[in-house]
């Protein structure tokens, strides 16, 4: 309650100075003009820019966290690995991603695979030449036709550099199960394959989900770089608004408040999966 009230008296007191010192107008009812607005050919109520920003970063963040799961799950496997070049080629990858500032890594990346990799798969021409019910399909589950290619470069990108973070989520919790465990199925016989497919990995993905499903959060909130290459996710269409409109401090605190509802309830739902699963293995104990 202590801490409540002191959150409470200092968003009071910004609020103030804001108004006092700066002289500035707040505007608040307009804000809901652009999460939703009437649409008088359809006669419904339409998603606007913050609400279609907000659908994005999602699919950012859902797409980008599989792929980067694809890309974490082999080069963490690579790092314990026995050999020495898969070994190289994981660390490099890690020490890379995670050293570098993720706006250069997005600037690379999206560059190259926008304009080298793009072109010469032809998925603009793909996309473009399917039917209109699978271009509908592609604009929910991804984005339009149009936005196609500079979405699945932003995916790309992201994956890659939350991929490095995954890759030691998974080496920790394949590493972390007790070495007596290795010594006796090596014992029976098993190929390191079948010692990974049935000893090591059941037991590591119960301590590899709560973390990967923290990293989810992670992406969600590293999705707003991508704002940077026109990707019209959450921040980019607040930065749209706020220079067309001049209402920085309701437009920031509109997207602060969205992304936070967002990480919250996916934080509820990983502290309910941590749960069940301290609970699963308590039984199994």
């Amino acid at each position: 309650m202590i801490i409540g009230a002191l959150l409470i008296a200092v968003c009071m007191y910004f609020v103030y100075r804001i108004q006092v010192g700066l002289q500035y107008k707040w505007n608040w009812q307009a804000i809901p003009q652009y999460l939703f607005r009437f649409d008088a050919e359809r006669n419904r109520w339409v998603s606007n820019l913050l609400a279609q920003g907000l659908l994005t970063t999602i699919r950012l963040s859902f797409w980008g966290t599989i792929l980067a799961c694809v890309f974490g799950s082999i080069m963490g496997l690579c790092r314990i690995s026995r050999t020495l070049f898969k070994r190289l080629i994981g660390r490099t990858y890690v020490e890379l991603c995670r050293n570098l500032p993720p706006l250069v890594i997005i600037f690379l990346f999206y560059y190259f695979v926008s304009d080298q990799i793009m072109p010469v798969l032809g998925v603009d021409e793909f996309i473009r030449s399917r039917s209109g019910n699978i271009q509908r399909i592609f604009t929910i589950l991804f984005a339009p036709p149009e936005m196609f290619t500079i979405f699945l470069s932003a995916v790309i990108t992201l994956a890659i550099f939350e991929g490095a973070y995954i890759a030691e989520i998974v080496r920790a919790g394949i590493q972390s199960i007790e070495r007596e465990q290795w010594e006796a199925a090596s014992a029976l016989g098993m190929s390191r394959w079948q010692l990974l497919q049935h000893v090591v990995l059941p037991q590591a993905i119960q301590r590899i989900l709560p973390p990967l499903a923290g990293q989810f959060i992670s992406t969600i909130k590293d999705s707003a770089i991508v704002s940077v290459i026109s990707i019209q996710e959450l921040t980019f269409q607040g930065m749209e608004i706020m220079a067309a409109t001049y209402m920085t401090f309701e437009i920031w605190i509109t997207i602060s408040i969205l992304y936070l509802i967002l990480t919250l309830t996916c934080s509820l739902i990983v502290s309910r999966l941590e749960v069940s699963l301290n609970k699963n293995r308590y039984q199994t104990g």
